[in-house]
């Protein structure tokens, strides 16, 4: 008579199972590794860069006055403000500064932070802008730095961050997932998803 254990289906040893997963985790290990290793490269870089342009994030008034009084202390560089306060009160803010206008490129094609970076990347690059100072609200940094991080990096432009204090708490993680899948899907296909971006999003 056949005992029972040869009537049963043959497990694949543990030991295989164990493999096959130490592979996955190892893999997985390797490519965190590399991404940590590029984004410590190219904030490096950025550091190492001279900025040639100011990048002004809308969102926030906070956000333009701060960058008026930056821009006082560095003359020689141009400013560029994607989608912030309106036409009037912006030109307002820089000239009450003592900015000459010709320095201010006021832009507002973007809808949201992603658009922020992908609408004004390829005017830098086409001006051969390979280093920005990049001004938002220190709670909204965070998700700016990992898309800036896509967006720019994918073009060879590198960026300082300089935060403007808000008081509020940072953004959550699944906001910054979300814009950061985006960022990747528009480094691949040229389409942000913005209008998923919109039917998720709470705020910009």
């Amino acid at each position: 008579m056949r005992s029972l254990s040869t009537l049963l289906p043959r497990r694949q040893p543990r030991s295989t199972h164990a493999k096959r997963r130490h592979r996955r985790i190892s893999l997985l290990s390797v490519l965190i590794l590399l991404m940590l290793a590029g984004f410590g490269y190219h904030q490096v870089r950025g550091y190492l860069r001279e900025p040639q342009a100011i990048l002004v994030l809308g969102g926030s008034t906070t956000r333009e006055e701060f960058a008026a009084d930056f821009a006082k202390r560095h003359p020689q560089l141009s400013i560029w403000v994607s989608s912030g306060s309106n036409p009037e009160y912006s030109e307002w803010v820089f000239a009450n500064a003592g900015i000459e206008r010709d320095r201010v490129h006021l832009d507002y094609q973007a809808v949201d932070t992603v658009t922020n970076f992908t609408t004004l990347v390829d005017d830098f690059q086409d001006l051969g802008i390979d280093s920005v100072y990049l001004i938002t609200s220190d709670y909204h940094m965070r998700r700016a730095k990992v898309i800036g991080g896509i967006v720019l990096w994918s073009r060879g432009i590198d960026f300082r961050p300089i935060s403007v204090p808000s008081g509020q708490p940072p953004e959550s993680i699944d906001k910054i997932l979300r814009d950061a899948a985006r960022s990747v899907l528009w480094v691949v296909t040229g389409h942000t998803g913005s209008s998923l971006g919109k039917r998720f999003r709470t705020g910009s």
